[in-house]
C-alpha cells in the first residue's frame, strides 16, 4: 500500500508541473514551470521573493537590477532537490567587462521515471523531462540611487520525443536607501516566446514582482536583521502572492531565515540558514508541502574571490 501511495503522489506531482506545458494555448495558462523556481538557498529561505536585499550573483533570476551592486567576482552552484524525483541543478557567475557588471546562469531541471500508460497494468515505457536555460544579465546605475538591469535567457524544453527552444527577456529597477536602510526593487520577467513543442508554443510564465527590504546593524547582539516584504504576481494567473521574510546574521558567521508566502495551496513557510567562511558560503532551505508531497531542499555553495 505504501508504494502505490508513493507512486501516486509522484503521479500527481508530475501533471501538477508539466500539464500546463501539453495545455499551453489554454485559457490563462502557461508553461515553462522549471523558470519559477528559486536560485540561491537563502533568497528561497526568505519565501523566494529576490527582488531587494540581494547582493550576490543569484540577482540574475530575480531582479538583474541588483547585478550593479557588484563588488567582487563570484561563483554559485546550487542544487534543489523538489519532490517526486523532480531536481534542478543551477550555476552562477559573475565578472567585470567593459567598465560593466556581468553575471551568467546556466539552470537545467529534470523529472526522471515519468511513466507511459495507455491502458491499466504495468507501463509501457518510462520518459524523462528536461528542461534548461542560458542567461546572461548586467546592471547599472541610471540617476543617483536609481539603476537598471537586463537579462536575456537561452530556453530549451525536451518533453518525451518533442523539443522546443526559445528566449526570454527580463528586466529590473532598484532604488537604494529611500531613506536609510530601505530599498525598492521590481522586476518584470520571461517576456519572450518559445518555439512550436510538437502543434503548439508553451506561454512563458511572465512574472512581476515588487518589493522592499529593510536592514538594520543590531551591535549590542553582533547582528544584522533583515526583513523582506512584496508581492508577486505570474500575469496569466488570478492570484496575487504575499511575500514576507527575515534574517538575522551573527557576527558575520552564521545566518538563520525564515519567510512566508501566500496565495498557494500546498506551500506557506519557508525556514533555512546560511554559514560564511573566508569568502565561502554554506546556505540551506526547507519548503515543507502539504497533501502528502513531502518537502523540497535547496543547497547552495558561493565562493567570492
Amino acid at each position: 500500500m505504501n508504494h502505490i501511495s508513493v507512486k501516486m503522489k509522484k503521479i500527481i506531482y508530475v501533471l501538477l508541473l508539466i500539464s500546463t506545458i501539453s495545455f499551453a494555448q489554454s485559457a490563462g495558462n502557461s508553461g515553462m514551470s522549471f523558470l519559477k523556481i528559486g536560485f540561491g538557498a537563502r533568497n528561497v529561505a526568505m519565501s523566494d521573493l529576490g527582488v531587494v536585499n540581494v547582493d550576490d550573483v543569484t540577482a540574475i533570476n530575480y531582479n538583474p537590477a541588483l547585478i550593479s551592486n557588484y563588488s567582487s567576482p563570484q561563483i554559485m552552484l546550487t542544487h534543489n532537490q523538489w519532490i517526486q524525483d523532480a531536481s534542478s541543478q543551477l550555476i552562477g557567475a559573475s565578472f567585470s567587462m567593459f567598465g560593466l557588471p556581468f553575471a551568467f546562469g546556466v539552470n537545467t531541471t529534470s523529472i526522471d521515471d515519468i511513466e507511459v500508460r495507455t491502458t491499466p497494468g504495468e507501463p509501457e515505457s518510462n520518459f524523462n523531462a528536461h528542461y534548461f536555460y542560458s542567461s546572461l544579465s548586467t546592471g547599472f546605475n541610471i540617476y543617483n540611487k536609481l539603476s537598471t538591469g537586463f537579462t536575456i535567457r537561452y530556453l530549451y524544453e525536451g518533453l518525451f520525443s518533442d523539443e522546443a527552444t526559445g528566449w526570454g527577456f527580463d528586466i529590473g529597477f532598484q532604488y537604494k536607501d529611500l531613506i536609510e536602510g530601505l530599498d525598492l526593487g521590481t522586476s518584470l520577467k520571461n517576456m519572450g516566446s518559445m518555439n512550436e513543442l510538437r502543434n503548439q508554443s508553451t506561454k512563458l510564465p511572465l512574472d512581476f514582482r515588487l518589493g522592499a527590504s529593510y536592514s538594520m546593524d543590531i551591535q549590542s547582539i553582533e547582528s544584522d536583521l533583515n526583513f523582506i516584504t512584496g508581492i508577486q504576481k505570474y500575469l496569466a494567473a488570478d492570484n496575487i502572492h504575499l511575500h514576507f521574510g527575515g534574517e538575522i546574521f551573527y557576527d558575520n558567521i552564521i545566518a538563520f531565515r525564515l519567510g512566508y508566502v501566500t496565495g498557494y495551496e500546498s506551500k506557506g513557510f519557508t525556514t533555512g540558514l546560511g554559514l560564511y567562511w573566508k569568502g565561502i558560503n554554506f546556505d540551506y532551505a526547507f519548503t515543507p508541502f502539504t497533501y502528502n508531497l513531502g518537502s523540497s531542499h535547496t543547497i547552495s555553495l558561493m565562493y567570492t574571490f
